[in-house]
This record gives structure tokens, sequence and C-alpha cells, in this order.
């Protein structure tokens, strides 16, 4: 799987403390091997973000994301809950 990071993504990235970019890495690699791994927990979102899914760093942090095609995915935006207003 192909990972595209948008701008926002790479901003809110940066301002993560480093044990949590280390978690969020570990769970890129097991993302790019299979998006649907069971320890990702990912899921379709609704409402405003019904075109977007996300999946968990850890039990605080979330990453938004697209998929573009069968093979690519865009990381739109990483953080707490507050990520969704």
């Amino acid at each position: 799987m192909k990972v595209i990071y948008s701008s926002n993504f790479l901003r809110t990235y940066r301002q993560l403390p480093g044990n949590v970019k280390s978690r969020a890495e570990d769970k890129e690699i097991i993302f790019r091997k299979n998006p649907f791994d069971q320890r990702l927990k990912t899921h379709k979102l609704t409402g405003s973000f019904a075109d977007f899914w996300a999946f968990s760093v850890d039990y605080r942090h979330r990453i938004i994301f697209e998929f573009r095609g069968k093979n690519m995915a865009i990381f739109h935006k990483i953080g707490d809950h507050s990520i969704y207003l």
C-alpha cells in the first residue's frame, strides 16, 4: 500500500510527542501490509467524514485517511478525538 501524506497531516504529525510518532510509524508499517489488520481497528467514518476511514495509533490517537484506488491511501489527519471536529 502506497501512502501519501497531506500537508495537514505532516503539520500535525510534527507537533506530536516522540513516543506517539514512534507508535504511529509502527502502525503505518502494519497498515502498509494490511489496512484492515485487527491491531489497527480500522473503521469507516460517518457524518461529515463519511468519505474517510480511521485507524488507531493508540488508545487516544487516530489517523484519518482515504483510499485512492486499490493500493493507495492519503493520510489527512493525526491526533486525538478533536481531529473529528
